[in-house]
């Protein structure tokens, strides 16, 4: 078993010489996190890599953040400290941090950070802003809009249907397939050739019309002037290859912090070494035992390598401390990672000790197995463990449609985590549409959507008028004299002035916005039925928009980074005060609960069997099982059904199928859980009536017939 092993960690407690030397706002920190604080010194010294490997529940991101700041008490510029994160939550959590951690180093120092910082968010959004800052010197317009995922697969469909590739006699790629299989090919860095063959293998015959297919799509994007998500990482990506442009690019940051690198793909990796080539100033912070999104192109790779990237090996500091779960939680899981055939080792540990150990509940369906669940949150509600403080954890989303159906039959309230985001809304996008095609009258999908708001202007009308836009000069489209018919034509009139007046870029925001939103909620009692509902959200939207400085920031980062909120379809709000949190294992990553339930822990399900087409892919299902487990602080139940239903199968075949433990949990490693049964077997009374039941021996019997 190949592993790696961590080096350069502190003692588990604080000596009392380094606890003189400690500053005030780093004292609540261990050993550990306060060498991963503190290695290195001010802003401008010969600072090498440094990777922390953050164990789930260590602190991560309270020691990332005393980090920030104890690099400003050295005299960093937050203006040159580029902090990078998956989401743009967490960006806004670590400033908080450091803004009060700052503010205990001392008043000058609060004042720095009272703004923020200038460059902190996820990759795509830090990528957007350095694209619009080099767009003249990348061959970019700087007024650029940004699709989605739903607005990129639509144009994508434009392209397939513009090479007639829909009207192949045997089944092409639907336009999602499409998308995935051009996103995994620009995020893994791999051959279309060898992203066909492993990964989309049933649409190999195709290789070499899906080649034209992004060609075409390409050039789509560039006429139009739109990126998509991938763009952003792809262009900076090739940005930064250019020798003088990377570093003038790296050279603007004096430090770069890159939270969760676990889970970042080949191309977020390679941009970070062309700004960072010998790694001066770069720290990342992960665990490899938490990299589950390799369906997003994410490999573990990046991390595993990191420390040989460079000519001077990076610094390792291992944070082992656990503040969540009890040791018996934190023993199994040890134990599940431990066999884990290529990992940093780490034990984590805790001083919670007490708890009993995790429970192997073996059940004989998946409707036994709602019971179960559900007497045990109720239970634990008797207890005083509020529902809100529980959570049931699945492979995948419909594994709990069972249990969903037991707690609606129960009256339990529940939230799902997943679903339609806010901005999948069909009326958040029409809005959303309509400011982006006004900012970019190129951006065809936009304004295919924007047009057709209007009443009496279809798809051929609102096609003709693009076609007219696309080779009109800039600056000389003439909208009011578009050709629409003369039924349309009043309120084409009053729809192209609004276009036109929310085209300026230096309008004051969100001016804009509002002036969108009125049109369009006078628009919606004949788009929709359930107008009065959805105009709820159209004002949430104008309420997100007032806390962005100007519209490029609000459609960028909302696109990038947009908030759960609505569903297309409206229903009554959740007026109980508490409720049991469902969520897929990938969903629940980076939070915790009191007590955790697992469904399905067995072959098939954990590992997923989709997922066991390679030694990587089972790997990453492992560590799938420890990020569920680690959720955990007190309780935790791993539910192991020993039969699946099969509607699927023919009336007189079988009507089950059976499961076994997941590989994950072998033998050896029962030690560290209790196993039980469940419903629990009746006791047989010892007789019936006051008469003794017969006993018979038959393995004298047997032994009898051979005598």
């Amino acid at each position: 078993m190949a592993s790696l092993r961590r080096a350069g960690c502190g003692s588990r407690a604080v000596t009392d010489t380094l606890a003189v030397a400690t500053p005030d706002y780093l004292s609540g920190l261990n050993a550990d996190q306060l060498d991963a604080a503190t290695w290195g010194g001010g802003p401008e010294d010969a600072d090498g890599p440094l990777l922390v490997i953050a164990g789930a529940g260590s602190g991560k991101t309270n020691t990332l953040a005393h980090r920030v700041a104890h690099l400003l008490a050295g005299g960093a510029d937050p203006g040159r400290i580029l902090l990078l994160t998956f989401s743009r939550r967490a960006a806004d959590e670590m400033t908080r941090r450091v803004q009060r951690i700052a503010a205990r180093v001392s008043p000058r120092h609060a004042r720095l950070v009272s703004g923020g910082f200038p460059w902190s968010g996820t990759f795509h959004s830090v990528g957007a802003r350095l694209l619009r800052e080099y767009a003249g010197r990348i061959g970019l317009d700087p007024a650029f809009t940004i699709h989605d995922r739903a607005d990129s697969a639509d144009l994508l469909n434009l392209m397939r249907h513009d090479l007639t590739l829909s009207a192949k006699g045997r089944r092409f790629p639907l336009k999602g397939t499409c998308l995935a299989i051009y996103s995994a090919t620009v995020n893994t860095r791999r051959t279309l050739t060898e992203v066909l063959r492993t990964t989309f293998p049933w649409c190999g015959e195709w290789e070499a019309e899906l080649k034209g297919l992004f060609l075409a799509y390409v050039e789509a994007k560039q006429s139009q002037q739109v990126l998509d998500y991938d763009d952003l990482l792809l262009y900076w990506a090739q940005m930064v290859c250019e020798p003088a442009l990377a570093r003038e690019v790296g050279g603007r940051f004096s430090h770069v912090l890159v939270d969760e690198y676990q889970d970042t793909n080949h191309l977020q990796a390679s941009l970070l070494l062309a700004m960072k080539p010998d790694g001066h100033g770069l720290t990342v912070v992960g665990d490899d035992a938490q990299s589950i999104y390799g369906f997003r192109g994410a490999t573990v790779r990046n991390i595993l390598d990191f420390p040989s990237s460079f000519a001077r090996p990076a610094r390792q500091v291992t944070l082992d401390r656990n503040y969540r779960s009890t040791r018996p939680i934190l023993a199994a899981a040890n134990a599940v990672i431990g066999l884990a055939r290529e990992s940093y080792r780490k034990e984590l540990w805790s001083e919670r000790t007490g708890g009993q150990r995790p429970r192997l509940v073996t059940v004989r369906d998946d409707a036994d197995q709602a019971d179960f669940v559900v007497e045990q949150v109720l239970a634990r509600r008797e207890r005083g463990i509020r529902l809100k403080s529980q959570a049931v954890l699945f492979r995948t989303t419909h594994h709990s449609v069972r249990l969903e159906i037991e707690l609606t039959r129960r009256n339990i309230p529940f939230v799902k985590f997943g679903g339609l985001k806010f901005l999948e809304a069909a009326h958040v996008k029409d809005v959303l549409a309509l400011l982006r095609w006004a900012q970019n009258l190129r951006d065809r999908v936009s304004g295919f959507r924007a047009i057709q708001l209007l009443p009496g202007i279809g798809p051929k009308t609102a096609s003709r008028i693009l076609d007219n836009l696309q080779v009109a000069l800039p600056g000389c489209s003439l909208l009011v004299e578009q050709p629409v018919p003369e039924g349309a034509r009043p309120a084409w009139l009053e729809f192209a002035m609004l276009v036109e007046a929310l085209a300026p870029a230096n309008a004051i925001w969100p001016v804009p916005l509002e002036q969108a939103t009125r049109w369009y909620e006078e628009q919606m009692d004949r788009l929709f039925d359930d107008a009065p509902v959805r105009i709820g959200d159209i004002q949430q939207l104008a309420r997100i928009a007032a806390t962005y400085p100007s519209r490029e920031r609000f459609l960028t980062e909302l696109t990038l980074d947009p908030p759960d909120a609505t569903s297309d379809e409206s229903g009554a709000p959740l007026l109980d005060e508490d409720y049991l949190n469902l969520s897929t294992i990938h969903s629940a990553k980076g939070r915790e609960w009191s007590a955790v339930s697992i469904l399905n822990v067995v072959d098939g399900c954990l590992p997923s069997d989709l997922a066991t087409g390679s030694e990587m892919e089972v790997e990453e299902e492992r560590r799938l099982l420890y990020v569920a487990m680690t959720r955990a602080r007190d309780d935790l139940e791993l539910v192991v059904p020993q039969r699946f239903h099969v509607s699927g199968q023919a009336g007189a075949g079988d009507r089950h199928v059976y499961a076994s433990r997941t590989r994950f949990i072998p033998r050896q490693l029962l030690e560290h859980f209790e196993s039980a049964v469940w419903p629990l077997a009746a006791p047989e009374s010892a007789g019936v009536g006051g008469v003794e039941r017969p006993t018979v021996d038959l393995a004298a019997r047997m032994r009898a017939m051979w005598r």
